[in-house]
């Protein structure tokens, strides 16, 4: 019996809660609700919940300490729970990816996010799964407006399938591993 902590990537508080940013935290809500959490609590600068899938243990985290500093609640809740790296995986948006793409992968670079940014400088190098759901660079303006706004009306539409092959990929992952999980999915965007 192992356990694995899943990392949902956003920004607390209402202001934030549909922004695309967000993701992460919408991913992991999908995962609590699909296994049956008894409910977040606030431990570790962060809300958590515990469930078990098949016979592991999985600590279901959505940091509250802005996506910039996302791996001190990461980091804290590894210690506590004593979780290796490679049992970690992270659920963020993609800038790089269009939306609804989702992609899976083990270690990489930050591709200048700040939340991949601050669990590879807290949480031990980068040597953890990502859940990359794609939200595309915009046209024109600035991507730090971009990340930070709503998803527009016709990608609300299909936003419950994104989370949903998100969740996919992730308990996939749990169960048989990354590398199956990304032969499984991956075709589905």
């Amino acid at each position: 019996m192992s356990t694995h902590l899943i990392a949902g990537l956003g920004n607390p508080g209402p202001k934030y809660a549909g922004n695309r940013h967000n993701v992460g935290f919408m991913v992991v809500d999908e995962l609590a609700r699909r296994w049956g959490a008894s409910g977040f609590r606030d431990k570790f600068k962060a809300e958590f919940t515990k469930v078990a899938v098949d016979n592991d243990d999985v600590v279901l985290l959505k940091p509250m300490t802005f996506m910039n500093l996302s791996g001190e609640a990461v980091q804290a809740a590894m210690r506590f729970f004593k979780v290796p790296l490679g049992q970690v995986v992270c659920v963020h948006d993609e800038l790089d990816l269009d939306f609804g793409v989702v992609r899976l992968k083990m270690g990489g670079g930050t591709a200048g996010h700040n939340g991949l940014r601050s669990m590879v400088e807290h949480c031990g190098g980068p040597d953890f799964a990502r859940c990359r759901v794609g939200i595309g660079r915009p046209a024109r303006g600035r991507p730090e407006h971009h990340v930070l706004s709503d998803f527009d009306s016709l990608e609300r539409a299909e936003l419950v399938a994104v989370l949903d092959l998100g969740a996919d990929m992730v308990e996939t992952a749990i169960r048989e591993g990354v590398r199956n999980a990304m032969n499984r999915h991956h075709n589905r965007s």
